[in-house]
């Protein structure tokens, strides 16, 4: 795997923790606590893996240009910009959500889940959405 390739890669761990997110969610919902813990752990370690390979990229290649024009290009970066600075705020909620399941404050842990579930939820989908507009559906005659 090359360098090049970390950005597939980044949006199958964003896709994965997003799949894992839902199905906790679901879990807990249908009051499945073990399930419940095992896949927020693993959404938790999928996001952890998105991280290293997000800075790994970013540390080796410095800069992505989106070139779209009009609503487009406002749309992408509009999108961008609320995932950048939720993204920033989601490491802190999780880690803080799972130390509180930790310590069996489950009244804390679930005021804290009810915030950081959408915002994590949101950047991950944000984030693969980011990924399609630059990878997959880039702008006409722009070639990755």
């Amino acid at each position: 795997m090359s360098i090049a390739d970390l950005p597939h890669l980044n949006a199958t761990l964003n896709v994965l923790a997003t799949i894992l997110l839902l199905a906790g969610w679901l879990s807990i919902r249908a009051r499945r606590t073990r399930q419940h813990v095992a896949l927020m752990v693993g959404a938790f370690l999928a996001s952890t893996a998105f991280l290293v390979s997000y800075l790994v990229y970013h540390y080796n290649h410095t800069e992505t240009k989106y070139t779209g024009e009009g609503a487009l290009r406002t749309f992408y970066f509009v999108i961008l910009a609320s995932h950048i600075i939720l993204a920033v705020l989601v490491p802190p909620m999780a880690i803080r959500v799972l130390w509180l399941a930790g310590r069996r404050r489950w009244s804390a842990h679930v005021r804290w889940a009810r915030i950081t579930f959408p915002v994590w939820l949101y950047v991950s989908v944000t984030g693969v959405i980011i990924y399609l507009m630059l990878y997959v559906f880039p702008p006409a005659g722009v070639e990755r």
